[in-house]
């Protein structure tokens, strides 16, 4: 079983070298808060997206 890291240690690292449970499990957490996040949020969360769907490609 893979362990998630917290925000801020993922803040500080490429989101090319999160795991997919983290990847999976933020992108959960920030559909479920969508309506308030800020601007920064609202981008990290595109990026979570992008990240999933690149992964995703064969």
């Amino acid at each position: 079983m893979s362990t998630v890291r917290d925000m801020t240690e993922l803040a500080m690292i490429s989101i090319y070298d999160w795991n997919n449970t983290e990847i999976e499990h933020f992108h959960h957490s920030f559909q479920q808060i969508l309506p308030y996040l800020n601007a920064e949020g609202q981008t990290l969360y595109r990026e979570i997206i992008e990240e999933i769907e690149r992964r995703q490609k064969p």
